[in-house]
């Protein structure tokens, strides 16, 4: 597994609702300034599935990341299937700060530095996302 881990400064219940909101997901979830994501689904339960649609700004190329979740604690863990590997996601609340740990099964496409890297510039958007001024929370 590799980990990617991050403290934002909010509270878990905002942290939480950012992270499964597809508004929040559209605004957040891209690895560099030339990505994004088009349209995100989400239905938040066990068995239930999640789509976010990831393109190259300039429309050269995209993919849906897309899975479905295996154990839902709002606030507090989220594990899910995408294709044949798992992740789990994990909320801590420390004080007015919470946490944020992201363990993934790696593929055997792109290097285990790019995979890390790449997830992990994913989750430092995600707590820019929550910690600008201008963020809904």
């Amino acid at each position: 597994m590799l980990v990617v881990e991050t403290t934002v400064a909010a509270p878990a219940e905002v942290v939480w609702a950012a992270y499964t909101s597809p508004d929040d997901i559209r605004q957040w979830n891209a690895a560099s300034d030339d990505w994004h994501t088009t349209r995100a689904t989400v239905d938040l339960r066990v068995g239930g599935a999640f789509c976010s649609r990831m393109e190259a700004k300039d429309g050269s190329m995209g993919f849906d990341f897309e899975g479905v979740y295996a154990a839902v604690e709002p606030g507090q863990r989220l594990e899910y299937t995408f294709g044949e590997r798992k992740a789990v996601v994990e909320f801590t609340e420390e004080g007015d700060q919470t946490h944020v740990r992201v363990s993934f099964e790696p593929e055997e496409t792109h290097s285990l530095e790019q995979q890390q890297s790449g997830w992990q510039a994913i989750l430092d958007n995600f707590k820019r996302h929550i910690e600008s001024p201008h963020s809904a929370g």
